[in-house]
């Protein structure tokens, strides 16, 4: 399945990628999204930049079909190698189960600010209800990409004042 999400961000695209090669920030995003666990490494600025966010996430609202394949709780590790300050890959997994995201991160301009692209191939190799879930992990990644945006866009404010 084809994964796209836009966040936009009233911001330059350097100052989205500083942010996003500062370490308290990400910390700050698996907060807000209530990670029963999370461990961030931040290795480097721009070009080169490697991050990896592993935290553990309740698995609340998930149903019941999914529940067996899930369990109580969902591992996601986060691995981001940046090409330069505007551009990385990206892999999504789940460690111990059957799927991922590979795929990357673009910074773009838009008129005064900057528009953060995530995109990528999400699968999840499951017979029979392989594409409800990963339609399922669309969902979930979807709504940690809204938490991540509407920290960011915080986070960028508190910095202009």
């Amino acid at each position: 399945m084809k994964f796209h999400h836009e966040m936009s961000y009233d911001a330059s695209p350097e100052e989205v990628a500083a942010m996003l090669a500062d370490r308290d920030f990400r910390e700050q995003v698996c907060m807000a999204m209530d990670s029963t666990r999370h461990d961030v490494s931040v290795e480097g600025a721009g070009k080169g930049m490697k991050v990896v966010v592993d935290q553990t996430q309740p698995a609340r609202g998930i149903p019941s079909f999914a529940k067996k394949f899930v369990g109580d709780s969902i591992q996601i590790v986060q691995r981001e190698s940046w090409s330069s300050e505007t551009a990385a890959t990206l892999l999504l997994e789940i460690p111990g189960k059957p799927g991922q995201l590979d795929g990357d991160i673009r910074l773009a301009v838009d008129g005064d600010g900057t528009i953060e692209t995530v995109a990528g191939d999400l699968k999840v190799k499951v017979p029979v209800v392989g594409s409800k879930l990963e339609g399922l992990v669309a969902d979930l990644l979807t709504s940690a990409l809204r938490t991540e945006q509407k920290v960011g866009r915080a986070w960028l404010a508190a910095r202009k004042c």
